[in-house]
This record gives C-alpha cells, structure tokens and sequence, in this order.
C-alpha cells in the first residue's frame, strides 16, 4: 500500500505543479505581468514544487535526513542523469551566459550550503545544523539570483522566447491555482509518510530513501522535459533547466525548508554534498569544452550516477 501511495503522491506532486503553474501565470498574465516573467518565476518555481513540497514536508516532521537528501539527491540526478541521457540523446549545446553565470551561480550555491550546514567545523558548534538564519541567507542569495534573471531578461528580451500563456477566465484560473496548490501539499505529505514507510520497513535510513525514490521521483518532471526538448532539437534547454532547478532546489526549497524550521544535518550526508560538487564542476567542465556536452561526455555522467547509488545502496 505505501508504493501505492507513494506513486499517488508523485502524481499529485506532478500535476499539482502544472496546475499551480497554469492557474497563476493566467491569473499573472491578467495583471499585465510580461510572459517572460512569469516564464523566469512561476513556471520555473513550478519545476521546483515537487522538492519543495517533500522538503518543507519532511522538514516540520523532523524528517531532517530526508528534507535535505530530497535537495542533494535531486541535483545529483539533474547533472548526472538528467543532463547525461539528454547529451546521450543528442550532443547539448550550452549558451555563453550559462557558462560565465549560471554555472558559477550554482556552484557558490553549493558551496555556501555546504559551508552553512558545516557548523561543527566553521563554527565549533556541537551538532551540524540549517538554522533559520542560514534559511535566510539563502533566501536572499534565491532574491539576487530572481534579480539577476528578470533584469537579464529585460534588457535582452528580443533574444529571448516569452513562454506561450493561455488566457482563461479569472475565476477558473484561481480554481487551477488554489487546487494545484492543494496537490502539492497533499502529494507530499503523500510521498514523505509513504517513503518513511517504507524505509522502516526495509531497515532502510530516510537518508537513503531521500537519495534514491524521493529525490528521483521528483526530479522526473526535469527529466520528462529535458528528453523530449531534446528530441525535438531544442537540447539547450536541458542545461538551462537542471543548472535553474539545481539553484533553486539549494536556495529556495532549503531556504524555505530551514527557515520555517531548523534542519540538523548529519555527517553522512556531507559525503552527498561532496558528491553533488564535484558532479556540478565536472559538468562544467564538459560544458566549457567547445561549449558542447557530447554524447561520450553525456555517458560518463550517466555512469557515475550509477556508481553513486552502488556507493550510496551497499555503504
């Protein structure tokens, strides 16, 4: 029954999302808010739902393992499964902007929420923690990255595809957001009881779960939507979505997460966040080269992604 749940709660998580993000982008778009805005805000946060549902969830249950390994787990599978298939589908070009500030924008990220987390270390404090004043730290990385975006957007915006808003009654739109958003609350209330379930039930730690089911049924929506992009041509896309999802998993799901509620963060998980490095930088390496991700490069990803959870599964 829990596996049964737990698959009930990722669709809710899923559609919830899309709900969420057609119901608010009409409702935004009604009060003259430009389409590329919303693309930036609404529709991206959208992509980031699901993790911040689980995270947040987790997060006041006192599930501290699973609220952060959902986060480290998902950006691991966005660089390496995520990015690894779509290259292996077809060779990924990456954009000039993506190289000099994305990229380096998510590698800050990750460094300052490992350097925050690591309070034994930096601050001589007894236990490793996500206080809330580290919450609001990255929030407010979260609030200049948005700055960054929309201000990046405006001056280029004859570059730049708006996203396509389809216009309904305001009514109906509020009905789409307010049940989108109740899909997202009830999905992952779903999937972080159902997942804990199951790790009882298997003598499996929350950490683990988080890493591996959760942190993956998550991040389908960015796997779904880098392989069909890349598909019909358009593999760019599939960098720019795993580096925004990774910025916004780091700074906006664990800086809401560890501002409504402290998270303690165990020794274990720092080896995750070592990993989520490294697979960011070798990325970004590949990246760099020719400012194309090939298809052997795309390969190498995918396999360390399965080394990870041999490592991850018999540790």
């Amino acid at each position: 029954m829990n596996y049964i749940l737990l698959l009930i709660g990722f669709v809710f998580l899923v559609k919830g999302a899309d709900g969420f993000v057609f119901g608010a982008s009409s409702i935004a778009k009604k009060f003259s808010i430009p389409p590329l805005i919303i693309g930036l805000t609404i529709v991206a946060f959208g992509t980031s739902a699901p993790e911040a549902a689980v995270s947040v969830t987790a997060a006041l249950k006192g599930q501290n393992d699973m609220a952060i390994a959902n986060v480290v787990g998902s950006n691991i599978f966005n660089f390496l499964v995520v990015i690894g298939l779509t290259s292996m589908i077809k060779p990924i070009k990456v954009q000039k902007s993506t190289i000099i500030k994305e990229f380096p924008f998510v590698i800050l990220a990750s460094f300052v929420f490992s350097v925050i987390s690591h309070d034994t270390r930096f601050q001589n404090a007894s236990e490793n923690m996500l206080s809330r004043a580290d919450g609001y730290i990255l929030l407010s990385l979260f609030a200049i990255f948005m700055y960054y975006l929309i201000e990046m957007a405006l001056t280029s915006k004859d570059s730049v595809e708006e996203e396509e808003i389809e216009e309904i009654p305001l009514s109906k739109s509020i009905i789409y957001t307010i049940i989108g958003i109740a899909g997202i609350i009830i999905g992952g209330q779903l999937v972080v009881n159902s997942a804990s379930n199951i790790a009882l039930a298997w003598g499996m730690s929350q950490n683990l779960v988080g890493l591996t089911i959760v942190s993956i049924g998550t991040s389908l929506p960015e796997l779904v939507t880098s392989i069909v992009a890349a598909r019909k041509g358009e593999s760019d896309i599939a960098i720019g979505n795993a580096v925004g999802s990774n910025i916004f998993n780091l700074l906006l799901v664990l800086g809401l997460s560890s501002s409504i509620h402290s998270i303690v963060v165990h020794p274990e998980v720092f080896y995750d966040m070592l990993v989520m490095i490294l697979a960011t930088i070798l990325t970004y390496i590949f990246a760099i080269t020719k400012r194309c991700i090939n298809r052997a490069e795309g390969t190498v990803l995918f396999l360390l992604y399965v080394i990870y959870l041999i490592y991850i599964i018999m540790r």
